[in-house]
């Protein structure tokens, strides 16, 4: 008869087997009941509306019982509502619709973060990225990204720029853009991106590092001028704006990203479920077109692959905010 150390690892094998089958069989009858997605952002936002048109489409591939109930937590640079949200039970009925600050930019930015994106849940998928332009004011005279550098260059200290607030994948697109180009330019911060955009258009500030999405409406209208998406190809929605690279600048590669998580501990084939479904939806073709006319792209991903994306972007930004010398909020 076997000895009692070594029925230890034969019980822990049972342990995991049974664990393991329990969570199979769960996943087989997921979901029977609305699922919760915590929003770490406001209502209206472009980190609002994308999970919505995503996972509207999503419930409809999950079985008939699916469907999904929103709650915005915003505050703190979502911070707040992706905690919250990670704190939840992990039995894949909360998910949380979070994006670029929370899963990597802010592990640099904040003293103190109360999770480690890296760590302290379940990757799902990222959900869509928007590129970001480099957009200046019809007044500014500026033409083309050659001679924003050039004037950037040679007038340090004097250009100002605005984004949506420190830290913002805005913001760092412009210190990004600083450091490959030897510029030193003002940081003029806004909380409300209607009155950014009014200021950019009335030349009142001369340019700004935007998604396309706040800006595409005035640039189709003729009253402002995108010099360059930072993307590695050029955006459906934005034909005629050339590349980073096609304008000069090939290493400028900055956009925002969304994306789904759930609480550390969500059983792993409930995850895969959630991934395929919506992998799945951001592949039908009226999804795509969908977040393209909104200055979208989908960003399918497997969990694992999305585990080492984050690792990547922590790296990535803190490397850039660190060299900034940015202070921590």
């Amino acid at each position: 008869m076997p000895s009692g150390n070594k029925l230890l690892p034969t019980i822990a094998a049972l342990a995991t087997a049974l664990l393991a089958s329990a969570s199979l069989a769960q996943a087989q009858t997921y979901p029977d009941k609305p699922i919760r997605v915590l929003n770490a952002f406001a209502a209206g936002t472009a980190s609002d509306v994308i999970p919505r048109i995503i996972l509207e489409k999503a419930a409809s591939l999950l079985g008939p019982k699916a469907s999904f109930v929103f709650e915005n937590l915003p505050g703190a640079g979502g911070n707040n509502g992706t905690a919250q949200g990670l704190r939840r039970d992990p039995d894949g009925y909360t998910i949380i619709a979070t994006a670029i600050g929370p899963l990597s930019i802010n592990k640099i930015l904040f003293k103190s973060l109360p999770y480690d994106p890296e760590t302290d849940l379940e990757p799902i998928t990222p959900s869509a990225q928007l590129s970001n332009v480099v957009v200046v004011s019809n007044k500014s005279g500026i033409t083309s990204l050659k001679q924003l550098i050039e004037q950037t260059k040679a007038n340090p200290d004097k250009f100002t720029y605005s984004s949506v607030g420190p830290g913002s994948s805005q913001h760092l697109g412009a210190v990004l853009f600083s450091q490959l180009t030897g510029s030193q330019m003002r940081h003029l911060p806004y909380r409300v991106t209607g009155q950014l955009v009014t200021d950019l258009v009335t030349g009142e500030v001369p340019l700004s590092f935007q998604n396309i999405t706040n800006v595409k409406e005035q640039f189709t209208a003729g009253n402002l001028k995108i010099l360059a998406i930072g993307a590695k190809a050029r955006h459906p929605a934005l034909p005629t704006v050339p590349t980073s690279a096609e304008a000069g600048l090939p290493e400028l590669i900055t956009s925002a990203w969304f994306a789904f998580v759930a609480p550390k501990g969500t059983p792993k084939p409930i995850v895969d479920k959630l991934n395929g479904a919506i992998v799945a939806a951001l592949k039908d073709k009226e999804i795509v077109a969908k977040l393209n006319n909104f200055g979208a792209d989908p960003m399918p991903m497997a969990p694992g692959e999305f585990k080492t994306f984050i690792g990547s972007e922590v790296v990535r930004w803190r490397d850039i905010i660190k060299k900034a010398g940015l202070p921590q909020m």
